[in-house]
């Protein structure tokens, strides 16, 4: 069914409310990857075979991933006139307690962990209520605002994701989806929408945090009848996955914003470059694709404005240095990725020597909500330098392993003790690694800065595309650098002396350090090796790789001279600079040591202190952990 006009976006949009608020019983399961690899796969075909067995009157569908990662699978009920309630952590096994709770009108009081009252519609500024009238919200179940981890949370980006299956998009436009890009080609010029987006203050989410009307005006501005789009999907940080999460859950998002920028700049063809690693963001990509084809958002005369634009899906074969922007394009042109001099910029001679535009996932999802309730409007959030929200992937050593999306300016504390809810065990925090593998180590005497991008630069990281890893005190900050080098190394494309033997070299320092072959100077020599690095690599992989090391040394000095001179890890993480004995005082033989050593070195009678053999021991860790008396000694 091709759309041309308002009303027929209308109309779409109404099958879309049915089927997001029907008015019967509604099951959604979250089936993006983090939920299929705790098991939704399997609590989805329970679901659906128990339903089909009680012939129940119910709807289930699938949904995206809403951040709660740490609880996956989760299983939201909507009962008609009832607040929406989540179960989380559930198991096939578990599907019949609720089922059998939802038959009597109750819930399954156990499973839940939260609850929404009313749904928000962002870009069109509106809100739903679940409640019917006359019936007041239950207090069992906390809502969702009241949660450490949504208590800070604008969602703008993910406005969608955990709502809608991402493979209807009737769902997507009944909540303001294609409206924006109605707008634009029915009321505003190319240069007015460049105006908006210059306005809002956004810039570029992938990392650099270029002003992204900047990047299109230049796009715009550049000579050629022939000029390109392409969204920047290549994920490649460890731990990250802020853009596999829209994909899956949102791709109309990315698609509405890539035509809109299409519109703009004057660009007939697009790309999307995705991770082969990320089969089911490119099956929802490719279904969303599909999909707009036959609503006549893409293809020939898009709603009759007489602009034609199509969207190509490109995968990747997995190298880091691919996210970098000339690097990308090479391998879209099937050349070997590796990044070229610049300039001449993108903007100028990009894909094919033609003008392009490249932003990344986010920053196109950001762009139907800024035309949608302006420029002005979104430049409210953030901070005077840094507009809008930012998505951040926060793992580690933190309770609330999640996807967030939070204001520009919040502060790290509240991010890790609110939003994460601090450190597992009543461990002590120690420091947050931000921007990925090239990002730097924040520590906890910084723990009240203000996150955005100039405030992230002058603590010696950077933004990145949004990963956070958070770490506790038994974190050893030289490891660390050698951990995010040993990455860097290996995806070093090699073009470049200072970042192929710049990176080798500050590595090998590393591993002499932590192996307990450091040197007196080995500091010095690394700050040295990291500014060369820095100054004079091709691209922005070894431009930013000394950063873990820039950092770790600022911060964690004294950590280096107590590897270089009295050759021991203070975290106890180097194997080569610790060993482990058994006080035979504290020792009341319980024997679990005993049952954990995979070596056998520890032996001994019940009840008997017992004896560690140091020639055995590969200092795994195993018996420090399992002590309960401190009758383990690590030095």
């Amino acid at each position: 069914m091709r759309i041309t006009t308002l009303e027929d976006l209308e109309k779409a949009g109404e099958r879309g409310n049915r089927s997001l608020y029907p008015s019967k019983t509604k099951i959604m399961v979250g089936m993006a990857t983090c939920g299929l690899a705790a098991g939704a796969q399997k609590v989805y075909d329970t679901l659906l075979a128990e339903i089909d067995k009680r012939e129940l009157d119910v709807s289930l569908s699938q949904v995206g991933c809403i951040g709660w990662c740490c609880r996956e699978p989760l299983v939201d009920v909507l009962v008609p006139g009832k607040p929406r309630i989540t179960y989380g952590e559930v198991t096939a096994q578990k599907v019949p307690a609720i089922l059998e709770a939802l038959a009597r009108g109750e819930l399954a009081k156990e499973l839940a962990i939260g609850r929404l009252d009313e749904d928000e519609n962002i870009l069109e500024s509106t809100k739903r209520s679940y409640l019917a009238s006359g019936i007041g919200a239950t207090n069992t179940v906390p809502l969702y605002k009241e949660l450490g981890l949504f208590k800070n949370q604008l969602r703008i980006v993910l406005r969608n994701c955990g709502f809608i299956d991402p493979k209807n998009i009737d769902e997507y436009i009944a909540r303001g989806g294609y409206l924006a890009l109605h707008k634009v080609l029915n009321s505003l010029s190319p240069d007015q929408v460049i105006e908006e987006v210059t306005q809002s203050g956004l810039r570029g989410r992938g990392g650099a945090g270029f002003p992204t009307g900047l990047k299109w005006k230049l796009t715009r501005q550049a000579r050629g009848d022939v000029k390109y789009v392409i969204c920047n999907a290549d994920e490649g940080d460890p731990g990250a996955y802020m853009d596999r999460s829209v994909l899956e859950g949102d791709p109309h998002s990315v698609i509405e914003g890539m035509i809109i920028g299409a519109y703009t700049i004057g660009a007939a063809e697009g790309y999307i470059y995705v991770r082969a690693e990320y089969p089911l963001a490119v099956e929802m990509l490719t279904t969303a694709i599909q999909q707009a084809q036959e609503y006549g958002f893409l293809g020939e005369n898009i709603f009759g404005s007489g602009m034609g634009f199509r969207i190509h899906i490109s995968k990747g074969a997995g190298a880091f240095v691919c996210g970098e922007e000339t690097a990308l394009m090479a391998s879209i042109e099937d050349r070997i990725g590796e990044p070229r001099p610049r300039p001449p910029y993108p903007a100028q001679e990009g894909l094919w020597g033609k003008p392009t535009n490249i932003n990344n996932v986010e920053t196109w999802a950001n762009v139907p909500v800024i035309i949608a309730r302006g420029g002005d409007w979104y430049s409210q959030t953030g901070t005077e330098t840094s507009k809008g929200t930012k998505v951040f992937s926060l793992v580690g050593n933190v309770e609330n392993n999640s996807l967030i999306e939070v204001p520009m300016g919040i502060s790290l504390r509240e991010i890790i003790y609110e939003a994460g809810g601090g450190i597992p065990d009543g461990r002590d925090f120690k420091a947050i690694q931000t921007g990925g593998p090239s990002g730097g180590c924040i520590p906890k005497e910084l723990i009240d800065l203000p996150v955005d991008y100039e405030q992230l630069t002058q603590a010696g990281t950077i933004m990145g595309s949004g990963g956070m890893i958070v770490m506790d005190d038994r974190t050893c900050m030289v490891d660390i650098a050698r951990y995010f080098l040993t990455f860097l190394k290996a995806e070093s494309c090699g073009k470049c002396i200072p970042c192929r033997s710049g990176i080798k070299r500050m590595h090998k320092i590393l591993c002499d350090i932590t192996e307990g072959s450091g040197r007196e100077g080995d500091v010095e020599l690394l700050g040295e090796l990291a500014v060369a690095v820095k100054g004079g690599s091709l691209c922005g992989l070894g431009q930013t790789a000394p950063n873990p090391i820039l950092t770790t040394i600022r911060y964690f000095r004294d950590e280096f001279e107590a590897h270089i001179r009295d050759k021991r890890c203070p975290a106890g993480v180097c194997k080569e600079l610790i060993e482990y004995s058994i006080d035979s005082e504290k020792c009341t033989g319980c024997g679990r040591c005993i049952r954990v050593c995979p070596m056998e070195a520890i032996t001994g009678e019940k009840k008997e202190p017992h004896q560690l053999n140091p020639e055995q021991c590969i200092k795994c860790g195993a018996c420090y952990e399992v002590c309960k008396f401190d009758a383990i000694v690590r030095r």
